[in-house]
């Protein structure tokens, strides 16, 4: 059984379920917060720079003639700096011409700049945002979440798998500084706005993977090959499909965050480890008249994981992409979060 049919599956026995809000405790602190953030963001003004911020609610702000520089300054330290990486928007290719015909056509996008987290939302990160929030994952409130079992090949429904034993219960609790998994793209749009941001587009994310579109002629956003000196450059599923016996990069499943190499932007883990959601629908570009199957509908997800591999996925291509139901929570996909700017 795929996951795509175990996620209708779990919709179908779950349809009146309802995410559980934050109470009204933590709704204060919110507005407190984006109070002070007001008075900051206003002071911080000077007499040739006009800055409007939008709304507490919105999902990006508004920069009115304004300089790189005034924004790495003035607005960028309010917004975790030491895990952000300010990303100057600009022209680029988007899409490929020469893979799957879900990532086609190759066509130039104008983005704007934004924020991206350097890492993977991790164990760790999720773990305070959970106690901060009084969140309850949908995995949680299904009470089970999907795991591939790679000795029988089969994709299943595990009781009691969520974010902190994402094998299930019975298994290892989830490692700290490891990339947080079995969370559904309505969890990660959650845990994104309560810090008041969002999932990255797909354009966002192909636009950062690839180093502001200066790698798209390549496969990954360090070359073509897999292994580099010796080194495998990301967390991908190195021995046999489906049954492994050894792996070559180090690890079976999810790896450390900032364990294999950055972009040159200094974001990590833009290929392999964790497949990550994405804010849109994954639809056909446009130009593209394909219709896809009902296993490629749902929310985008792009850079593969650690069962991605050349000779079946290669979904840590810069340009791959992948899909599922925004209810699911799969242990092989995690997020990271975006701030969006506009000029």
């Amino acid at each position: 059984m795929k996951y795509f049919d175990i996620a209708i599956k779990q919709m179908k026995d779950n349809d009146i379920i309802k995410l559980k809000p934050l109470n009204i405790f933590m709704f204060s602190l919110l507005n407190l917060k984006f109070f002070i953030y007001i008075f900051f963001f206003t002071s911080c003004v000077n007499g040739n720079s006009k800055k409007t911020f939008i709304s507490s609610n919105e999902k990006f702000y508004k920069i009115e003639n304004i300089n790189e520089n005034d924004i790495i300054s003035d607005i960028i330290e309010i917004y975790d700096t030491n895990k952000m990486v300010f990303v100057q928007g600009g022209k680029f290719n988007f899409g490929s011409n020469t893979g799957l015909e879900r990532e086609k056509p190759e066509r130039e996008v104008i983005i704007q700049s934004f924020l991206i987290d350097k890492n993977l939302v991790t164990v760790e990160d999720f773990r305070i945002f959970i106690n901060e929030s009084n969140y309850t994952t949908e995995a949680e409130i299904f009470g089970n979440a999907i795991v591939y079992d790679d000795s029988v090949n089969i994709w299943q429904l595990v009781d009691g798998a969520n974010w902190e034993f994402p094998l299930g219960k019975s298994k290892e609790i989830a490692l700290n500084n490891h990339p947080v998994t079995q969370v559904s793209w309505n969890d990660a749009l959650s845990y994104c706005e309560f810090y008041d941001k969002t999932l990255p587009s797909e354009v966002q994310w192909e636009y950062a993977a690839s180093e502001r579109g200066k790698k798209k002629n390549q496969l990954f956003y360090w070359g073509n090959d897999l292994v580099v000196n010796n080194k495998y450059m990301c967390n991908t599923w190195t021995s046999g499909y489906p049954n492994a016996i050894g792996f070559q990069d180090g690890f079976k499943y999810t790896s450390p965050i900032s364990h294999f190499e950055a972009n040159s932007l200094g974001i990590f883990d833009m290929a392999g480890n964790v497949w990550e959601w994405c804010d849109n629908w994954h639809l056909p570009y446009e130009g593209n008249s394909q219709i896809f199957p009902p296993d490629l509908l749902g929310r985008a997800q792009r850079g593969g994981s650690f069962l991605c591999n050349s000779k079946y996925c290669y979904g840590f291509r810069l340009s791959a992409r992948s899909a599922t139901s925004p209810e699911s929570s799969l242990f092989h996909v995690g997020f990271r979060c975006v701030k969006n700017i506009t000029n």
